[in-house]
C-alpha cells in the first residue's frame, strides 16, 4: 500500500503491507512492523479466494476474500482468516490461475496452496551407541534451532548437530518453520 496509512506507533503515514483483507484490512508498518488494523478504502475491490492450509498432516480449506488486485506470490506469507475459524499464518507453496503459476494477481487466482508456518512439527532424530529415536514436536514457527544447542524431548536431553533446512543445505541455524528434520546426539 502507497504511505497514507499513519501508524499508531510511529505516528505518522508510513508504508504499510496488507497481512490479511476482509471487512477491516489488517496491515504491518514496514517503519517500526506493528500490526494493526484500519478501514478499508471505499474503492478497493475485493475477491473471494480459496486458501489450502496444510500444517503437518491435515489439509483445511479457507474462503477469504483479498483485494482484487494484490499481487500474490509463491514463498510469501498470507494471513488466512475467513471469520469463522482459527487465523493462520501460511506461506504461499503454490498458485493455481488456469495452470500452476509462481505470482498472479488475486483476481486471477482459482486456489492458493500453503503451508502454516505460524505453528509448525518439527521432526527430530536423537542418537546414541548406534540407535535412533525419532520425535515429532509442534513448536512456534519462528523458534529458533541451531547447531550446538542443548535440548529436551520427552525427557532425553541431546544436542543438535545437524539441520536440514527446507531449501537443500544444512544451515548452522533456522526458524523451525524452515527445517525439514533436526539431528541429535542424545547427552
Amino acid at each position: 500500500m502507497e504511505g497514507d496509512i499513519i501508524c499508531p506507533a510511529c505516528d505518522s503515514a508510513t508504508e504499510h503491507t496488507v497481512l490479511h483483507a476482509g471487512r477491516d484490512l489488517v496491515v504491518r508498518c514496514e517503519v517500526c512492523g506493528t500490526v494493526h488494523s484500519v478501514a478499508p478504502h471505499p474503492h478497493v475491490r475485493m475477491t473471494p479466494l480459496k486458501v489450502i492450509v496444510s500444517s503437518g498432516p491435515n489439509s483445511r480449506v479457507y474462503r477469504v476474500s483479498v483485494p482484487r488486485n494484490d499481487m500474490l506470490s509463491v514463498g510469501s506469507e498470507i494471513v488466512v482468516d475467513d471469520g469463522r475459524s482459527d487465523v493462520v499464518v501460511a506461506e504461499v507453496t503454490a498458485i493455481e490461475t488456469d495452470k500452476r503459476v509462481s505470482h498472479a494477481l488475486a483476481r486471477d487466482v482459482k486456489c492458493v496452496w500453503s503451508r502454516a508456518v505460524d505453528d509448525v512439527v518439527v521432526k527430530i532424530s536423537v542418537y546414541r551407541a548406534g540407535r535412533t529415536r525419532s520425535f515429532r514436536i509442534m513448536t512456534k514457527g519462528d523458534e529458533v534451532f541451531a547447531v550446538g544447542d542443548v535440548r529436551e524431548v520427552e525427557g532425553l536431553r541431546y544436542k543438535i548437530v545437524k539441520i536440514k533446512g527446507r531449501n537443500g543445505g544444512f544451515p548452522e541455524s533456522s526458524e523451525a518453520r524452515d527445517i525439514i528434520r533436526v539431528w541429535g546426539r542424545q547427552l
